[in-house]
């Protein structure tokens, strides 16, 4: 894949993806920051900025995904996983905060699961039913390595190949492929959640990897072996918890090497408003955000609405006989003709 504007470094996979959700065959960069917005508007959520990226087509409207699953792998510029893969242009760190408020504003009363988890740095949120669902699920350090020496861990299905179960590192990269077990297993009995009408969020960050990599370094077997075993583990676990959401569900990897600093941060100073005149010398109007055409086609039918009760309301009483259709003259009559 070429890059032909700004510095690629990194991919963006599509393992599975329901029929609603189109995505198409191409090479097209994506770039970093986006990635939260692609997550989004395959949810059915609207986005602060329109992403004019081909790589993502319009889909169904009335059918939305029930889950997106996305899992960050670090220490690795691709992976040869099944499905559709574009390049990252400019790989900075991103989080899919946005995306969970989303889920809190629209299905407060509901019960969403969202699951974020970083193994490696015991960074973890969890929100609604996935307290109940994963309170079992290991997120320290040692929980994770005690996790590995129980006797339905993977160790004991997993070809280990070069890998050791007496080196740290090689326990930290297996650790985190359990998490993943585990979070498919812990859901599997748990599926009427996967039934529900709020859609479910899981943001997953492995470094196990790079950890290797830095270890024995990207030439080594441990690392050939290591990689390999980490992609026929993604795609079970995308097979797992596609058939769990009923094949409703997005599952996405970002495999990126390092992540790139932002070259420069956006702030605000006292220069902004010269600034601006400078930008705009023949004081034209500003751009149109997203929700201009909501609101305008609110205003637009609640007025023909509102002008069309008003001829039909004023039609009906300019032909209205009083004597007739009116109770308040009838009623009228009968008092004079009593009094």
């Amino acid at each position: 894949d070429v890059c032909f504007s700004g510095v690629c470094g990194g991919e963006f996979s599509i393992l599975r993806s329901p029929q609603s959700v189109v995505f198409r065959d191409g090479s097209w960069p994506i770039p970093g920051e986006r990635i939260p917005d692609v997550a989004a508007l395959t949810m059915g959520f609207s986005v602060e900025e329109d992403l004019p990226w081909p790589g993502l087509a319009v889909g169904d409207l009335f059918h939305r995904p029930q889950a997106t699953v996305l899992v960050t792998v670090k220490g690795v510029d691709n992976l040869p996983v099944k499905g559709f893969s574009y390049p990252i242009e400019n790989a900075v760190p991103f989080s899919l905060d946005s995306v969970a408020n989303a889920i809190h504003t629209l299905f407060s009363e509901e019960t969403p699961v969202v699951l974020q988890l970083a193994p490696s740095e015991e960074r973890v949120y969890m929100v609604g039913k996935a307290n109940t669902v994963f309170e079992d699920l290991s997120v320290t350090l040692r929980q994770l390595r005690n996790r590995l020496f129980q006797d339905n861990s993977i160790l004991s299905s997993l070809p280990l190949n070069s890998l050791s179960r007496n080196n740290e590192v090689d326990l930290l990269f297996l650790s985190e492929l359990q998490v993943l077990h585990d979070i498919a297993s812990l859901l599997s009995r748990h599926k009427h959640l996967a039934k529900d009408h709020s859609p479910d969020l899981y943001s997953l960050e492995l470094s196990g990897l790079e950890e290797v990599g830095k270890r024995y370094g990207e030439d080594s077997q441990q690392f050939k072996d290591a990689s390999q075993i980490l992609v026929d583990s993604l795609q079970k676990f995308a097979d797992e918890m596609f058939n769990l959401y009923g094949g409703n569900a997005v599952v996405e990897v970002v495999a990126v090497k390092e992540f790139n600093s932002p070259l420069s941060r956006k702030t605000r100073s006292i220069l902004q408003s010269s600034q601006s005149e400078k930008e705009n010398p023949y004081n034209l109007a500003y751009a149109y955000n997203y929700n201009y055409s909501v609101i305008f086609n609110i205003v637009l039918w609640m007025m023909i609405g509102l002008a069309l009760a008003v001829i039909v309301i004023s039609y009906n009483l300019w032909n209205m006989d009083p004597g007739y259709d009116s109770i308040i003259y009838r009623m009228t009559n009968q008092k004079i003709r009593m009094d």
